[in-house]
């Protein structure tokens, strides 16, 4: 392992366009110019809801060419199924503008990943968590209004909401839903378990700012 870097295990979210591949140049060009400038003014709003500056919320966002990984600062593990399911409901906007645009199939894992220098002097990461987070997008039948997360995830979750517990009543008030954890194998064979998550009453659900005091709580004493 190169010296000073160490391992840093958080949430990942992975969105991927539907049949991007057989969209004509121009229309990827469109979809992915606006579906870049849409979900950063969400992000920027939900971050200005909080007072939160963006690098305080991700450690990176890196394209995918199809869709993009969503990194987020260790610090907010857990808030990533939360994070993915705000970015469907935005999904589902924007297939409302766009005919050809059938929506976003979304994952999100709690896994390893590291930080390194790419060749163009840019920070980058890699890993075993993007990896393994990409490998939960294989599964083709659920659907675009759910998010697919991984069993670590998932726990990943819980510990959050046992921590903010105005953020578990208001996933309660949304409807929050889960499939039962099952176990299939991915295209190198490998076991892996997850569930399907989704809300019957979308929305965006902004984060907890970084010192851990709930926006929907704010002020409050924990």
């Amino acid at each position: 392992m190169p010296k000073n870097k160490k391992v840093l295990n958080t949430d990942i979210i992975l969105t991927d366009i539907i049949d991007f591949s057989k969209l004509d140049s121009l229309q990827q060009l469109e979809i992915i110019n606006f579906v870049t400038i849409t979900y950063k003014k969400m992000m920027l709003q939900m971050l200005a809801n909080s007072g939160m500056p963006l690098e305080k919320f991700v450690l990176g966002l890196i394209s995918t060419g199809d869709g993009f990984y969503c990194i987020l600062n260790p610090r907010l593990k857990g808030y990533g199924i939360i994070l993915g399911l705000s970015f469907n409901h935005l999904s589902e906007q924007i297939s409302k503008k766009f005919r050809y645009f059938k929506g976003m199939r979304i994952a999100a894992h709690t896994g390893d990943i590291y930080e390194f220098t790419d060749i163009l002097g840019h920070t980058n990461y890699i890993g075993a968590g993007l990896n393994d987070c990409a490998r939960y997008l294989e599964l083709k039948s659920f659907s675009i209004s759910t998010v697919m997360a991984s069993e670590s995830a998932y726990e990943s979750l819980r510990k959050f909401l046992s921590i903010f517990k105005d953020f578990d009543a208001l996933l309660v008030k949304k409807g929050f839903k889960h499939s039962e954890m099952y176990s299939f194998k991915d295209k190198h064979y490998h076991e892996k378990k997850g569930t399907i998550v989704w809300l019957r009453e979308p929305g965006i659900i902004n984060p907890p700012n970084i010192n851990f005091n709930s926006i929907i709580n704010k002020g409050k004493n924990r």
